[in-house]
């Protein structure tokens, strides 16, 4: 009987003793085994930064979709499948082709030592120098100097807003961080700049000097706002008046302003950026409508999200507050890795309660005692629950016309995407 993907998954999890493991030897060694597929990849749109990645991609990708061009695009980690991960000339990779993939990469790579991002990154790159399409739309998986997207020579570089996250493996401050996302840029390659804090702009500013990449970056070249519950975007082509983003939230405007800039310097007219801004991604505030979860919650209301670090907290407290009302009820799983206060001491002025749970399938979770007691310590009253089916009907019971936040972990909303199918 033929493997499927899943069991070739798994087995490639165990390829490598340390689940991060920042080089690019190793990456660079099966590359060449399987021809050096990233140097006939479409043109590559490369994305860095700490926050909004995945929405400035999804951006991007609908605009360029918007003109007839087709995308492929690789992202991570994936909520429901891995097969989220990579999208060739505008589709889903089907399980016959990922299966046959995994077999072939794993096979170049005999059996020697790589993680599990570094393999499934070599499979994606060459799954799309194989496929005919007009764009290469790469995310990063972390940082960027030594992340194992950061083969590739693209013909643009894009570094959302960077925030303190992963310090344990790009460094302690800002500046450090900054630095590491900005080994994305390369030399004389445009690079499109989210707004940034001083340290990382400076950080930034000063890797793009010394390779002499030409910088477009917020408050420079191009600026966002919401007016009139509007979009407003000048820069130095003329003033784009567009609607709201669909996703949800202040950042969104962020995000939605660094796609734009960057559909811009690739000539997209408004119609593209129109359907830019209207481009969806799922776990960033999503209202969940349909499932077994919603039946659940009767007339309360659902929402799900995957942000997992302080900035993500002030960016999701922002969100709150611009829906109105300071009595919202939090289901909440983290990892042990992040900043459990920091994520949310944002959070306590727009919270009535929170119940803690565990990230289900990850060794790396928080048990929901502790994520309860930093909820407790930021001045939210918390308890803990089994599972999140448990935690919804105890918030149900208590207030039947709740609205409900599942947050905390990108992890946690794959789970519940996946079992609420």
């Amino acid at each position: 009987m033929t493997e499927g993907s899943d069991v070739i998954l798994q087995r490639m999890m165990s390829l490598h003793p340390k689940i991060i493991d920042l080089t690019l030897d190793r990456v660079w060694r099966l590359l060449e085994r399987l021809g050096n597929p990233q140097d006939r990849l479409p043109p590559v749109i490369h994305i860095a930064g700490t926050n909004g990645k995945g929405s400035t991609l999804a951006m991007i990708r609908a605009g360029l979709e918007a003109r007839g061009e087709r995308c492929h695009a690789y992202t991570s980690p994936h909520l429901a499948r891995f097969h989220e991960r990579i999208r060739l000339a505008g589709d889903l990779i089907s399980e016959p082709d990922l299966t046959a993939l995994l077999d072939e990469v794993e096979a170049a790579n005999g059996g020697e030592p790589i993680t599990y991002f570094e393999i499934t990154t070599c499979a994606a790159l060459l799954a799309m120098a194989r496929t005919p399409a007009d764009w290469t739309l790469l995310e990063v998986g972390l940082g960027g100097r030594l992340d194992a997207t950061n083969v590739v020579v693209p013909r643009l570089s894009v570094i959302t807003p960077v925030a303190l996250d992963h310090q344990q493996y790009l460094g302690e401050t800002l500046a450090e961080i900054a630095s590491e996302k900005a080994g994305i840029l390369k030399r004389q390659v445009p690079c499109v700049v989210a707004p940034q804090e001083d340290a990382a702009l400076e950080a930034i500013e000063a890797a793009a000097a010394r390779l002499g990449a030409p910088l477009i970056a917020h408050g420079q070249h191009w600026h966002v706002w919401e007016e009139r519950s509007r979009l407003l975007f000048p820069d130095e082509h003329g003033l784009l008046d567009l609607p709201m983003p669909r996703l949800k939230g202040p950042h969104q405007v962020i995000n939605a302003g660094t796609a734009l800039a960057a559909l811009r310097h690739l000539g997209a007219d408004e119609a593209a950026c129109e359907a830019a801004v209207d481009a969806d991604w799922p776990a960033r505030m999503q209202r969940l409508t349909t499932g077994p979860l919603v039946q659940a919650a009767g007339q309360a209301r659902l929402w799900l999200d995957g942000g997992h670090n302080p900035a993500a907290g002030e960016a999701l407290a922002a969100t709150l507050a611009g829906m109105g009302g300071n009595g919202w009820h939090l289901i909440c799983g983290m990892l042990n890795t992040k900043d459990v206060a920091g994520y949310l001491r944002p959070l306590a002025p727009h919270v009535a309660t929170l119940h803690a749970v565990a990230v289900p399938d990850s060794d790396a979770t928080l048990l929901p005692d502790q994520t309860a007691a930093a909820a407790t310590a930021c001045g939210i009253g918390a308890t803990t629950a089994p599972q999140v089916a448990a935690a919804l009907a105890a918030i149900v019971a208590a207030e039947p016309d709740a609205r409900i936040l599942i947050c905390g972990s990108l992890y946690l909303a794959g789970y519940v995407l996946r079992e609420n199918g």
